[in-house]
């Protein structure tokens, strides 16, 4: 018991047999080691110890000094947008970044205006008015042109973009679906293995604990031995033997013949 298996205490009292800190896992190695096996794990599952661990928990969130928005520093910055080829899409970003107002449409160029009283005999405002009215007139012909056409041609026009859109939702339907596969065959198999591996680790868990106890009585029985062993050295000592003087056949001399 007294090679590097163990643990001691400083009064000498041997703990529990441990590991050494580097057992199973290479030294020069920075990788994440994951030791979680929920398909065979079910501490959590008994009261005391999901106790313990939400206690664990509500502790370390309470001593950490991160907020939730600390930890978007941890990832590397956005990158920038170039809107130089669409300006009017950079001031529009720009306005929703600042969280500014969106802007209303301007109904002025769509609305019908007489010239000011001030220049009712202004012939230039007068064409200007009547321009507009133009302008307007064109854009209602316009307008009901455009609504001839979507009543001609807009149920069909809708029902190539529905179909369009079935056939990108089936395809998205069935990439999802691919992925789902994969991820419940990679669960499949951790589950298997893991299940598999449940009885060698039940096994070497019975044989640890099997070990530790073996390692206490023993040390329970070297402490009996080494208590009778000093009752024996206080009881020659009382009677005057000398135990260094030992014969070849085991007899011990007697220091008064």
């Amino acid at each position: 018991m007294g090679d590097g298996s163990s643990s001691s205490s400083s009064n000498g009292d041997v703990l529990m047999l441990e590991a050494p800190p580097s057992y199973g896992r290479s030294s020069n190695s920075d990788a994440e080691i994951i030791d979680a096996l929920p398909y065979i794990d079910d501490d959590y599952s008994h009261e005391s110890v999901k106790k313990e661990v939400d206690r664990l928990v509500e502790e370390e969130m309470r001593r950490s000094s991160k907020k939730p928005s600390d930890f978007l520093k941890d990832f590397p910055p956005l990158p920038t947008f170039n809107f130089e080829e669409y300006p009017m899409i950079g001031r529009e970003y720009e306005r929703v970044r600042a969280a500014g107002k969106p802007h209303s449409i301007d109904r002025g160029r769509y609305e019908l205006q007489l010239p000011p009283p001030n220049k009712m005999n202004d012939e230039t405002a007068w064409k200007l008015s009547l321009q507009t009215a133009q302008r307007l007139l064109q854009y209602q012909t316009l307008r009901m042109e455009n609504l001839d056409l979507l009543l001609k041609y807009g149920p069909h026009a809708w029902k190539q973009h529905n179909q369009r859109l079935e056939v990108y939702l089936s395809r998205m339907q069935k990439l999802a679906q691919e992925q789902n596969d994969k991820i419940e065959k990679v669960n499949r198999e951790r589950k298997y293995h893991q299940q598999n591996t449940a009885y060698e680790l039940n096994a070497l868990s019975m044989q640890w604990n099997e070990l530790c106890q073996k390692n206490i009585d023993i040390k329970v029985a070297c402490a009996s031995v080494e208590t009778h062993l000093n009752e024996l050295r206080r009881e020659a000592a009382e009677r005057g033997w000398n135990l260094d003087a030992i014969t070849e056949n085991g007899q011990l001399a007697n220091s008064e013949s």
